[in-house]
């Protein structure tokens, strides 16, 4: 019994000391995504992406604000959100202590202005995806700056000037 206490002592302690001391997390860990309003254009491909759906967008009632809105209570931690974001507006972190008293402290959110359709007036994206795209292409240069006013323009807006546009070529160019 004195020989298996002297190897227990010898080969150390197995465990960390958690939570008394801080546990390192390994290269990869996936916790709770932080979110950077600032780099964020409110596009929604995290939403869009988010099997949990704790990543909702939402136009408020007037229809001026989208709201970017994380639950960490439904998150799964895939790291989905983080793939998809074009701008890098979303990052997983090592923290996973996520325990709160009351549940509303497991949200997070913000709002980002809408942008207007500049001939019907109805809301289509953020306004700060709008920017991005206009200066996007305006980077770009050559055959999509010529696009830019476009940018300025719903979906149906749109269509409709594609199709006004096909209307008035030549019939030749219509079947090509």
């Amino acid at each position: 019994m004195l020989k298996l206490f002297k190897e227990i002592c010898k080969a150390g302690d197995a465990t960390t000391g958690y939570p008394f001391e801080p546990l390192e997390m390994p290269a990869g860990f996936r916790g709770k995504p932080e979110h950077n309003e600032k780099l964020c254009i409110a596009c929604a491909a995290c939403a869009i992406a988010c099997p949990a759906n704790a990543i909702t967008m939402e136009l408020d009632d007037e229809q001026n604000y989208i709201t970017w809105d994380i639950s960490y209570g439904r998150c799964i931690f895939c790291g989905r959100c983080q793939e998809v974001c074009p701008l890098f507006a979303i990052e997983l972190t090592t923290e996973f202590e996520l325990a709160v008293l009351n549940k509303d402290d497991l949200r997070e959110s913000c709002s980002y202005e809408v942008a207007r359709c500049s001939r019907c007036g109805k809301p289509y994206a953020s306004a700060k995806e709008v920017d991005y795209a206009r200066r996007v292409l305006e980077s770009v240069g050559g055959t999509a700056a010529a696009d830019i006013e476009k940018v300025d323009l719903c979906l149906d807006c749109r269509r409709f000037d594609d199709a006004e546009a096909f209307a008035h070529q030549a019939p030749e160019k219509r079947e090509a």
